[in-house]
């Protein structure tokens, strides 16, 4: 190599030390190395000779993230299925190496034991109890605090909260984080007559206008998000509903005849439908466990000493796992009148339970019907719905190992790295 060489070698190595830049640009929680690759392409080797020399090497900072830092809106820590799988995917993206902050309007609820205390909490102050208008309240005050101490994206957990989006959407362009919102039930509804529907979906767009992408638990929802928001921003990403590894399924005993449900007890849950398919069967011996807690309570109580059930039909409340129960069950029971995605029902299959349920949720085609682990009828049916628990009952029970795979792909770490990813790819662009 001449000395000629030499110099140029090292100018290119200088020259590309001086395109290595730090970007602090709002929206980046870090600073991003950025390097321009030709400068490797033109590097040769280094030659020993006279004139060769001995130059520090490159450091290059390793890029973070785009989405390095979350924000979650969550009202309060009820029992519901839209702040249990908000929870999960908290701490799950904490485990992950991402930092969440998780604003609540107050800390009340069941659920509040269950968040990681490496997820950042920073409930109101003073306390913001649901009510009327305490959503946009909530909204603005998140909206607040994230302008005071940004994050890349703020992701809202299901339709319940949308109602924070417009708020978070207004901030000015240096603080104002990517909006993501979950759709956590279906945008269509059968008990929505054409106008209702028809505000429902005005309201729905408007309020997610300023949202950047949606999440959708299936594809029908997708569809109906695209063409109700007239904007294709809706990914699918299938719901996180089993955690780290969960437990081999037991094997079915054909002589068991314990049913298992569970939910708040309300009337979309349609326990009362339940309980009166569970007094239509010829099933002396078959007991009934409805897992829950809600208003509804003694109003099922009663139902059940009216029919003559009451001492087959048990209420142990809210319990924070439904597995123990299931490992008990002999199935598990459905009986909803409108569902989203219930992550109970992937928990049952994934326990190695059939299930027979109610045709409330598009869930049910895609994990019930056709594939052999079950049966699903019409809602507010209560003889199909015995009829079809009784088919169950003395049809040759499925394998459980079969039910386990099938819905493999919902546990946590897989999908909680897909919501990450459409972060990053959000934030990125």
């Amino acid at each position: 190599m001449t000395g000629v060489d030499a110099d140029r070698l090292h100018e290119n190595f200088l020259d590309a030390q001086r395109r290595v830049y730090f970007d602090h640009s709002p929206g980046n929680a870090g600073m991003k190395a950025l390097v321009e690759i030709d400068f490797v392409e033109r590097l040769a080797p280094p030659i020993s000779t006279a004139r060769s020399r001995s130059w520090p090497a490159l450091s290059v900072v390793p890029q973070l993230p785009s989405a390095s830092s979350i924000g979650i809106v969550l009202h309060d820590f009820s029992l519901g299925g839209t702040e249990r799988i908000a929870i999960r995917l908290a701490n799950e993206w904490v485990e992950q190496g991402r930092s969440v902050t998780l604003v609540c309007g107050t800390e009340d609820g069941p659920l509040r034991s269950l968040l990681s205390p490496a997820v950042i909490l920073i409930p109101l102050q003073p306390a913001l109890p649901r009510g009327f208008g305490s959503r946009r309240k909530l909204g603005k005050a998140a909206a607040a605090l994230f302008a005071a101490d940004p994050v890349d994206l703020v992701f809202i957990p299901g339709n319940f909260h949308w109602q924070v989006v417009p708020a978070l959407a207004r901030l000015p362009v240096a603080v104002r984080p990517r909006i993501a919102a979950q759709l956590s039930t279906p945008l269509t509804r059968y008990d929505r007559g054409p106008v209702h529907q028809h505000i429902y979906n005005r309201w729905t767009r408007w309020l997610l206008r300023g949202a950047d992408a949606a999440i959708s638990l299936d594809d029908t929802m997708t569809g109906d998000a695209n063409a109700i928001l007239r904007n294709r921003i809706t990914q699918r990403i299938r719901l996180p509903a089993l955690q780290h590894a969960p437990l081999a399924p037991l094997p079915l005993d054909p002589a068991n005849r314990t049913i298992v449900a569970a939910g708040r007890l309300v009337a979309v849950k349609g326990f009362d439908i339940a309980i009166a398919a569970f007094a239509l069967l010829d099933e002396p011996h078959a007991r009934l466990v409805i897992l829950g807690d809600g208003p509804l309570k003694q109003e099922l109580q009663d139902q059940a000493e009216r029919l003559g059930v009451a001492d087959r039909v048990e209420f142990p409340g809210y319990v924070s796992c439904t597995r123990p129960w299931l490992d008990k069950a002999a199935m598990f029971l459905l009986s909803s009148r409108y569902e989203g995605y219930p992550a109970v029902l992937v928990e049952a299959l994934a326990a190695g339970r059939p299930v027979v349920a109610t045709r409330c949720t598009p869930a049910i085609g895609e994990l019930v019907d056709g594939t052999g682990f079950g049966a699903s009828v019409a809602i507010n049916d209560p003889v199909a719905l015995a009829a079809a628990i009784a088919g169950v009952f003395a049809a040759i029970p499925p394998d459980p190992a079969k039910m386990e795979a099938a819905v493999a792909p919902f546990g946590i770490e897989n999908c909680a790295r897909d919501y990450l990813g459409m972060f990053d790819t959000l934030c990125a662009s």
